[in-house]
């Protein structure tokens, strides 16, 4: 059976995500440590207990949520003996995921992950703040439909499609009054609900521009290798390989759509028949039958998830 393995984004964090890892296995634990000690905070105890309004900061979720995905790649190649390359042909992450998706891919170590997310998340975060920017989700809609809408709200201001997640499942993202706009023009337009957003900015849109640059240098300076496994890139739903092309894609996923739903069909197409989300949550594999739904999907999120999986015991 072909298989890609994806990676969770924000929204996906919750306290406690990735403490019994740390309890249980030896390559968790050295995967933790190193990226506390990479980022010169210590993530891991806000991961393990909170507070919550720690965690949820952007500069916080995003190497965290990473962090648990790695931890639990680790594990299943040092202590159950599977290949990260022998475990998928494809693979993919939704938004900060794509970081976790190319470190594991091996274009990508730890230590540069770890790092640029640690950039990633403080930039937005400002931009978050001085653009009073908001998101809103858009359900029960087509694309095509989602993007009349946000391009009626927009009325000179910025207003476009951040998630195509699903059949259905659509979030936009600008400022705060085009956004409420929206919201409004969505029910006209058959939307089953129009809701808005507790997030901080409005990520993957136009308003993110400074975020972009600055992380467009961060990615210059990292150093980035073909990946042994295909991955494929949020903003264009294709596969990436060509270190200098992860780089530009990787900067333009600032302000650019997550082709979510256009990544799942791709997979589809290319003979993939299960998706198996790791890290914390399972959302993306929630997502997968509305969109994919004879495509298998599961979730790895603890040990106790390890274990329950066709994976032997650890070696």
């Amino acid at each position: 059976m072909k298989t890609a393995i994806v990676f969770p984004g924000q929204g996906s964090q919750a306290i406690g995500m990735g403490k019994d890892l740390f309890e249980n296995f030896a390559a968790a634990r050295e995967v933790f440590q190193k990226v506390d000690e990479i980022l010169g905070v210590n993530l891991s105890k806000i991961m393990f207990e909170g507070p919550s309004e720690e965690l949820t900061k952007t500069e916080n979720t995003q190497p965290a949520l990473m962090a648990v995905s790695i931890a639990l790649i680790e594990v299943l190649e040092k202590e159950f003996g599977k290949k990260f390359s022998d475990l998928c042909a494809f693979t993919a992450g939704h938004s900060l995921g794509e970081y976790s998706a190319l470190c594991a891919a091996k274009a990508l170590t730890l230590e540069e992950t770890a790092k640029l997310l640690q950039v990633r998340g403080r930039e937005m975060a400002k931009c978050g703040e001085k653009t009073q920017g908001a998101m809103a989700a858009i359900l029960g809609v087509e694309i095509d439909v989602a993007q009349a809408i946000a391009a009626e709200a927009a009325q000179g201001d910025v207003c476009q499609v951040a998630n195509d997640n699903s059949v259905g499942q659509i979030v936009i993202s600008g400022s705060k009054i085009a956004i409420d706009r929206a919201i409004e023009i969505a029910k006209g337009k058959g939307a089953k609900r129009a809701i808005a957003l507790p997030v901080s900015g409005a990520f993957h849109s136009a308003l993110m521009l400074d975020a972009q640059n600055i992380m467009r240098d961060a990615l210059a300076k990292a150093e980035i290798k073909s990946p042994i496994v295909s991955v494929v890139a949020n903003v264009t739903a294709k596969i990436v390989s060509d270190p200098n092309e992860i780089r530009d894609l990787l900067a333009k996923q600032i302000t650019g759509a997550v082709r979510w739903r256009e990544t799942m069909l791709f997979m589809e197409s290319q003979g993939v028949e299960e998706i198996i989300e790791i890290g914390s949550g399972k959302v993306l594999a929630g997502l997968v039958g509305r969109t994919c739904p004879n495509l298998k999907s599961r979730s790895i999120q603890n040990s106790e998830d390890l274990y329950q999986i066709s994976f032997k015991k650890p070696i």
